[in-house]
C-alpha cells in the first residue's frame, strides 16, 4: 500500500438530481462518465442536503458544518470566508488547494467580512451565478470575460493550475486539492453548441419524448397548504427565458404542461451531457498523466432537483428528489469497485471524510462525521458494518430558512429523516432573514411512510394509525435539533415524549 496522500478532484455540478445519473437508475438520460467513476469506486445512496439551496449546501459542503453555525442559511446571507474549511486544513497540512468554479456565497467583503474564497493557491470564481457563455471570473488578479462555454472553461482552468504546479511529475511532490465546481446545469438550461439538440426529436439521443415522471400530474392534494402555495410548477412557472421558444398555439392546459417538461428536460439534460463530458476529459488527463489512481474523484451535486417530479421544477422542499445528492467517489488505492453505501450520510459529513482520508486532523468546530472507513477496506469488511449497525437509529436533520421568497415561494421549514420515514414541521415565518418575506402562515406538518409510500403522495401526520411514530420522531427531530446546535421556532411546543422524558426509536 503507497503511503502517497491522496490528491483530490471534487467535481461539484448544481442542481443536478441522482435520478438523471444512470447509476442511480435515470431513465431519462445517460452518464457514462460520471457511471464510470461510479463502477470505480463507490455510489452513496443515502447522502442528502442538510439545506437543498445552492449557497447553503455549498458552505455546508466546504465547513462541515450547518447553515445556523456557518451563517450561509439563504442565497442573500454571505459566507464568513475566514472561518476553517476543510481546504484550509489541507492546505495548512502541505497541500496545494485551486477553486475553479461557481462559488456563489458572496463576493468583496460586507461590513469587513471577506466573502470571497480564503485557503486556495489559486481562485477562480463565477460572478454570483455565472453566465452559461463568455463568463466573466473573478481572481486575485481582478475580474475578466473568459471566451467559451463554461463547462468546458472550468475544466480547463482547473487541469490548467495542476499542469502548472512545480514538480508534478517528480515522486515528491505535494499533493494537491482541486475543487471544479460547475454552474451547469443550474436554471436556465442553456446547452452548448456540442450537446444542444441531443435529446430532442432528431437529436442523438432524441426520436422519442423525454419519460414522464409517475407523478407528473400530481395535485398536491395529499399535501400541505404549503406545498401548494409553492411557485415550481412546470406547466405554470417556467418563463420564457426558460422555455427559449414560444408555446405553440392550440394546445390544451396538460398539453402544454407536456410540452413544457419536455423543453425544460431537453435543455436540463444537454446540460448534464456537457459535464457528463467533462468528468470523462478528468479522468482521462489523471489517467494520462499516471494520477488515477492516487487520486479521489469525486462527483457530486450541491443538492437533487425535481424533474417534472409532482409536476414541479427546482429544490427546497424536504422531499426525496430535492434532498438526495449524487455522490460518487473513486480511489483506487484505497476503495474497492463497484460499492455501494445504504448508511444515512449529509452534506455536513463530507469535510471531515475528505480530511481524514488526506491523514488530516478535523477541526473541532466541524460537525460532521466522517464516512471514509465506511468506503475503505475490503468489501466483506464493509458488509460487517453494514450489518452490525441499527438502521432504525439512523436519521439526519434538516432545515430550509428561506422563507417564501418573491421566485419559489416555499414555507421555512425543518425535519428528521430516517430510512423508513419523513416528518416535516412547516414554522412558515422568515424570522426576518434576508431573502424572505415577512409574510407568516399557518403551521403545518407532514409525515411520509417512505416504504409504504415511496413517492410521497400520502401525509399521514394526522393519521391516528401513525400518531406513536410521529411523537417519536418529533422527540428526535428536537434532540437532533439541539445536538447540532441550532434553536426550534418558538411557537413549536417541546414534544410529549420529550416533556416526559421518554425517547423511543420508529
Amino acid at each position: 500500500m503507497s503511503t502517497r496522500r491522496p490528491n483530490i478532484v471534487f467535481l461539484l455540478s448544481d442542481d443536478h438530481a441522482a435520478h438523471a445519473i444512470g447509476n442511480y437508475g435515470s431513465v431519462v438520460n445517460r452518464t457514462p462518465h460520471i457511471d464510470a467513476v461510479a463502477s470505480a469506486g463507490v455510489r452513496l445512496d443515502n447522502l442528502f442536503a442538510t439545506n437543498s439551496l445552492c449557497a447553503p449546501s455549498r458552505a455546508s459542503i466546504l465547513t462541515g458544518t450547518y447553515s445556523h453555525v456557518n451563517g450561509v442559511t439563504t442565497l442573500d446571507t454571505f459566507i464568513d470566508a475566514s472561518q476553517p474549511t476543510f481546504v484550509t486544513a489541507l492546505r495548512e497540512a502541505g497541500y496545494r488547494t485551486a477553486f475553479v468554479g461557481k462559488w456563489h456565497m458572496g463576493q468583496g467583503s460586507t461590513d469587513g467580512v471577506d466573502h470571497d474564497p480564503q485557503g486556495f493557491d489559486r481562485w477562480d470564481a463565477l460572478i454570483d451565478q455565472g453566465e452559461y457563455h463568455d463568463p466573466r471570473f473573478l481572481s486575485p488578479d481582478g475580474l475578466r470575460v473568459e471566451r467559451g462555454y463554461a463547462t468546458e472553461l472550468i475544466t480547463d482552468l482547473a487541469i490548467d493550475w495542476v499542469e502548472s504546479l512545480a514538480g508534478d511529475e517528480g515522486s515528491g511532490e505535494e499533493p494537491w486539492c482541486v475543487l471544479v465546481w460547475h454552474k451547469a446545469p443550474h436554471r436556465p438550461w442553456e446547452p452548448d453548441a456540442a450537446h444542444e439538440g441531443l435529446y430532442a426529436e432528431g437529436g442523438a439521443l432524441g426520436g422519442a419524448p423525454i419519460p414522464v415522471p409517475a407523478t407528473f400530474t400530481d395535485d398536491l392534494a395529499g399535501r400541505s397548504d404549503t406545498a401548494r402555495r409553492a411557485a415550481m410548477r412546470v406547466a405554470d412557472h417556467l418563463t420564457a427565458a426558460d422555455l427559449k421558444q414560444p408555446v405553440p398555439e392550440g394546445l390544451t392546459h396538460d398539453e402544454e404542461a407536456l410540452w413544457k417538461y419536455q423543453r425544460y428536460m431537453e435543455d436540463y439534460l444537454a446540460c448534464v451531457a456537457s459535464v457528463d463530458d467533462n468528468v470523462g476529459r478528468v479522468t482521462d488527463w489523471l489517467r494520462e498523466r499516471g494520477d488515477l489512481d492516487d487520486t479521489i474523484v469525486i462527483y457530486s451535486s450541491d443538492q437533487g432537483f425535481f424533474l417534472g417530479d409532482h409536476g414541479w421544477f427546482d429544490k427546497r422542499f424536504m422531499y426525496e428528489e430535492s434532498i438526495r445528492m449524487p455522490f460518487v467517489l473513486s480511489y483506487p488505492r484505497a476503495v474497492e469497485s463497484g460499492q455501494s453505501l445504504d448508511r444515512i450520510v449529509t452534506n455536513v459529513d463530507i469535510a471531515p471524510t475528505l480530511l481524514e482520508a488526506a491523514g488530516v486532523e478535523v477541526p473541532p468546530r466541524m460537525q460532521g462525521r466522517s464516512f471514509w472507513r465506511d468506503v475503505t477496506g475490503a468489501a466483506e469488511g464493509q458488509a460487517d458494518r453494514e450489518s452490525d449497525r441499527d438502521r432504525d437509529t439512523e436519521g439526519f436533520y434538516y432545515r430550509y430558512w428561506m422563507h417564501d421568497d418573491r421566485s419559489h415561494q416555499v414555507g421555512a421549514h425543518y425535519g428528521y429523516r430516517t430510512h423508513r420515514y419523513t416528518l416535516i414541521f412547516f414554522y412558515n415565518d422568515g424570522l426576518g432573514l434576508p431573502g424572505c418575506s415577512d409574510r407568516r402562515f399557518a403551521q403545518e406538518w407532514e409525515l411520509y411512510d417512505l416504504e409504504a409510500d415511496p413517492e410521497e403522495l400520502l401525509n399521514v401526520a394526522d393519521d391516528p394509525a401513525y400518531a406513536q411514530v410521529r411523537d417519536e420522531l418529533e422527540a428526535r427531530m428536537w434532540l437532533a435539533q439541539k445536538e447540532v446546535g441550532d434553536d426550534p421556532h418558538p411557537d413549536q411546543p417541546v414534544p410529549r415524549l420529550v416533556s416526559a422524558g421518554n425517547r423511543k426509536h420508529p
